[in-house]
Protein backbone atom coordinates (compact mmCIF):
# COMPACT_ATOMS: atom_id res chain seq x y z
CA UNK A 1 0.00 0.00 0.00
CA UNK A 2 2.87 2.28 0.33
CA UNK A 3 5.32 4.21 2.47
CA UNK A 4 3.46 5.62 5.59
CA UNK A 5 6.10 8.14 6.36
CA UNK A 6 7.12 10.49 4.21
CA UNK A 7 11.15 11.21 3.72
CA UNK A 8 12.60 14.78 3.74
CA UNK A 9 14.10 16.20 0.49
CA UNK A 10 13.48 20.08 1.13
CA UNK A 11 13.35 22.41 4.27
CA UNK A 12 11.94 20.89 7.03
CA UNK A 13 14.10 23.07 9.89
CA UNK A 14 11.42 25.50 10.48
CA UNK A 15 10.23 28.53 8.42
CA UNK A 16 12.84 31.19 7.88
CA UNK A 17 15.48 32.16 5.13
CA UNK A 18 18.61 29.75 5.55
CA UNK A 19 19.73 27.90 2.42
CA UNK A 20 18.14 24.86 4.75
CA UNK A 21 15.01 26.61 5.53
CA UNK A 22 11.53 27.63 2.95
CA UNK A 23 9.06 30.53 3.84
CA UNK A 24 5.83 29.35 2.00
CA UNK A 25 6.64 26.84 -0.44
CA UNK A 26 4.32 26.82 -3.38
CA UNK A 27 5.29 24.59 -5.77
CA UNK A 28 7.57 21.29 -7.20
CA UNK A 29 9.40 20.23 -9.71
CA UNK A 30 11.65 17.07 -9.90
CA UNK A 31 14.25 16.58 -12.63
CA UNK A 32 15.40 13.99 -14.12
CA UNK A 33 18.46 13.72 -11.50
CA UNK A 34 15.79 14.26 -8.63
CA UNK A 35 17.07 17.68 -7.73
CA UNK A 36 13.86 19.08 -6.27
CA UNK A 37 13.15 22.71 -6.91
CA UNK A 38 10.84 24.83 -4.29
CA UNK A 39 9.46 27.85 -5.58
CA UNK A 40 9.50 29.52 -1.67
CA UNK A 41 6.80 32.39 -1.87
CA UNK A 42 7.86 34.59 1.12
CA UNK A 43 11.32 34.49 0.66
CA UNK A 44 11.11 35.72 -2.96
CA UNK A 45 13.13 32.61 -4.41
CA UNK A 46 13.42 29.54 -6.03
CA UNK A 47 15.85 26.85 -4.71
CA UNK A 48 17.36 23.48 -5.63
CA UNK A 49 18.25 20.49 -3.51
CA UNK A 50 20.12 17.80 -5.19
CA UNK A 51 19.07 14.82 -4.27
CA UNK A 52 20.46 13.64 -0.73
CA UNK A 53 21.45 17.33 0.48
CA UNK A 54 20.49 19.18 3.78
CA UNK A 55 21.06 22.82 1.85
CA UNK A 56 19.36 24.06 -1.02
CA UNK A 57 21.17 26.51 -3.47
CA UNK A 58 19.29 29.69 -5.34
CA UNK A 59 18.22 28.94 -8.88
CA UNK A 60 16.16 32.37 -9.38
CA UNK A 61 15.57 35.41 -7.28
CA UNK A 62 16.49 35.26 -3.65
CA UNK A 63 17.40 38.96 -3.34
CA UNK A 64 14.78 40.01 -1.72
CA UNK A 65 11.58 40.99 -3.05
CA UNK A 66 11.18 43.62 -5.69
CA UNK A 67 11.08 44.01 -9.80
CA UNK A 68 14.89 43.87 -10.89
CA UNK A 69 16.12 40.86 -13.72
CA UNK A 70 17.72 39.45 -10.12
CA UNK A 71 14.43 39.31 -8.11
CA UNK A 72 11.20 38.07 -7.33
CA UNK A 73 7.93 38.73 -5.67
CA UNK A 74 5.88 35.37 -4.47
CA UNK A 75 6.97 33.23 -6.75
CA UNK A 76 4.62 30.28 -7.66
CA UNK A 77 4.66 28.25 -10.41
CA UNK A 78 7.88 26.68 -11.94
CA UNK A 79 8.93 24.21 -14.09
CA UNK A 80 12.59 23.39 -15.15
CA UNK A 81 13.36 21.84 -19.02
CA UNK A 82 15.78 19.52 -19.92
CA UNK A 83 19.03 21.83 -20.81
CA UNK A 84 18.47 22.97 -16.94
CA UNK A 85 16.53 26.99 -17.29
CA UNK A 86 14.01 27.27 -14.89
CA UNK A 87 10.65 29.30 -15.61
CA UNK A 88 9.10 31.03 -12.79
CA UNK A 89 5.72 32.71 -12.83
CA UNK A 90 6.50 35.48 -10.34
CA UNK A 91 3.08 36.31 -9.14
CA UNK A 92 3.54 39.57 -7.97
CA UNK A 93 5.49 40.73 -10.61
CA UNK A 94 2.78 39.57 -13.22
CA UNK A 95 5.39 37.97 -15.92
CA UNK A 96 7.37 34.90 -16.40
CA UNK A 97 10.92 34.68 -16.11
CA UNK A 98 13.22 32.13 -17.40
CA UNK A 99 16.70 32.03 -15.79
CA UNK A 100 19.11 29.81 -18.00
CA UNK A 101 21.62 27.20 -15.95
CA UNK A 102 23.91 29.36 -13.89
CA UNK A 103 23.03 32.77 -14.69
CA UNK A 104 22.40 35.20 -11.79
CA UNK A 105 19.57 37.32 -13.50
CA UNK A 106 16.34 36.38 -15.43
CA UNK A 107 14.93 37.43 -18.82
CA UNK A 108 11.45 38.27 -18.80
CA UNK A 109 9.82 35.72 -21.62
CA UNK A 110 6.05 36.93 -20.80
CA UNK A 111 4.18 39.60 -19.34
CA UNK A 112 7.03 42.63 -20.14
CA UNK A 113 4.04 45.25 -20.51
CA UNK A 114 2.70 45.39 -16.76
CA UNK A 115 -0.19 44.09 -14.78
CA UNK A 116 -3.24 43.77 -16.84
CA UNK A 117 -6.08 41.51 -18.92
CA UNK A 118 -4.95 42.09 -22.39
CA UNK A 119 -3.32 39.36 -24.51
CA UNK A 120 -0.22 40.41 -23.84
CA UNK A 121 -0.19 40.79 -20.32
CA UNK A 122 -0.89 38.95 -17.02
CA UNK A 123 -2.91 39.33 -13.70
CA UNK A 124 -1.14 36.89 -11.22
CA UNK A 125 -0.01 34.28 -13.31
CA UNK A 126 0.41 30.77 -10.71
CA UNK A 127 1.02 27.52 -13.28
CA UNK A 128 3.20 27.02 -16.04
CA UNK A 129 3.78 23.40 -18.49
CA UNK A 130 5.35 23.14 -21.70
CA UNK A 131 3.27 20.86 -23.98
CA UNK A 132 5.11 18.90 -26.21
CA UNK A 133 5.37 20.98 -29.47
CA UNK A 134 7.02 23.96 -26.85
CA UNK A 135 4.05 26.16 -26.32
CA UNK A 136 3.97 27.41 -22.70
CA UNK A 137 0.57 27.50 -21.03
CA UNK A 138 -0.01 30.09 -17.88
CA UNK A 139 -2.53 29.88 -15.49
CA UNK A 140 -3.29 34.01 -15.12
CA UNK A 141 -5.38 33.87 -11.80
CA UNK A 142 -6.16 36.86 -11.78
CA UNK A 143 -8.07 37.51 -14.91
CA UNK A 144 -9.47 33.64 -14.54
CA UNK A 145 -7.51 32.41 -17.93
CA UNK A 146 -5.26 30.17 -18.97
CA UNK A 147 -3.32 31.40 -22.13
CA UNK A 148 -1.05 29.57 -24.64
CA UNK A 149 2.45 31.62 -25.56
CA UNK A 150 4.84 30.20 -28.21
CA UNK A 151 8.08 30.19 -26.36
CA UNK A 152 11.57 30.59 -28.52
CA UNK A 153 13.95 28.27 -26.11
CA UNK A 154 16.65 27.47 -28.58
Amino acid sequence: MGESQGTLVAGGNGQGNRLDQLSCPRNVFVDRDHSVYVSDQFNHRVMRWMKGEKQGIFVAGGQGQGNSLRQLSSPLGIIVDQSGTVYVADSGNHRILCWPHGVTQGSVIVGRNGQGDQSNQLNCPVGLLFDRDGNLYVIDNGNSRVQKFNIDRN
